[in-house]
């Protein structure tokens, strides 16, 4: 296999994507008018069952599981892998074009919230819930709520995309981000075996950013690459991510704006409670 060697200037080859060719562009803004449907609840979330999507219905299920109907929520399905993420109207709600957005129609005018830890921080704020009032907990629920964020894409853009997508398979980025990412589940390993959550001992929505990562690593093969990494070695964060999926809320959670799957894992689209028993 011939060395690559980087052009003098960079231009987009649109050849060269995988699988996952159409979710990025090198420019932003909108690519097309498109308008989004707005359903009759307060909350209207506009996503896809990725592990970032699945961060947000979990917590709104959650939300309303603890009777908060405020929570009340559309999620409208938003297809990234057919560009759906550059129309004009879901521009708009999040102008980096990116999964999850969230829009509260519950304020005047209407407050647009993107990036999933920051909707993740205005629900819980908004309905005082999944958040610690005690300023050291919140730090710590905030510093692993961070952490998240930032090791996420180590995991799924790194790890992920050349370990499955990429059009071939290179040893170099693979095993750079293979070891990141044990490295990510051995922190989460150490932390959780002295707690039974992430920041502590109350379920928050620092679990809630990790679990659909993690949790997918370590319970359902997240990439086929369970025996690779040895995921069966992290005996806590599969304690910790067995326990979060037990909940009936994050079962309801992890179903919405999923089009992939057993049947019966999908709803590709939730407007009413009443959708799960459909």
């Amino acid at each position: 296999m011939s060395e690559y060697t980087p052009p003098k200037v960079w231009k987009e080859n649109t050849e060269n994507g995988g699988r996952f060719s159409k979710i990025n562009k090198p420019t932003s803004g909108a690519q097309e008018e498109r308008v989004l449907a707005v359903g009759k609840h307060p909350m209207q979330l506009y996503s896809l069952a990725t592990p970032n999507g699945v961060k947000v219905t979990i917590m709104l299920e959650e939300l309303l599981a603890l009777g908060h109907e405020g929570a009340e929520y559309d999620a409208h399905l938003i297809n990234i892998g057919e560009g759906a993420q550059f129309g004009s109207d879901f521009v708009a709600i999040n102008p980096n074009s990116k999964i999850p957005a969230l829009l509260d129609h519950s304020t005047s005018p209407p407050t647009r919230v993107f990036e999933s830890a920051a909707i993740l921080i205005y629900l819980a704020e908004k309905f005082g819930a999944f958040i610690p009032i005690d300023p050291t907990q919140r730090a710590e629920c905030l510093s692993w709520l961070m952490w998240q964020m930032g090791a996420g894409p180590f995991l799924g853009g790194g790890f992920g995309h050349f370990y499955a997508y990429a059009p071939e398979k290179l040893e170099y980025p693979i095993d750079r981000y293979a070891m990141e990412v044990k490295r990510q589940l051995d922190l989460l390993d150490k932390n959780l075996a002295n707690r039974r959550y992430l920041s502590g001992d109350e379920y928050n929505i620092s679990d809630m950013a990790s679990y659909p990562w993690y949790g997918a690593a370590v319970l359902h093969n997240l990439y086929d690459a369970a025996e690779f990494l040895d995921v069966a070695s992290y005996k806590n964060v599969i304690r910790w991510a067995t326990e979060i999926e037990e909940r009936p809320a994050v079962q309801r959670g992890r179903r919405v704006n999923r089009v992939w799957g057993p049947e019966e894992d999908q709803l590709a689209e939730r407007h009413n409670a009443s959708d799960f028993d459909n």
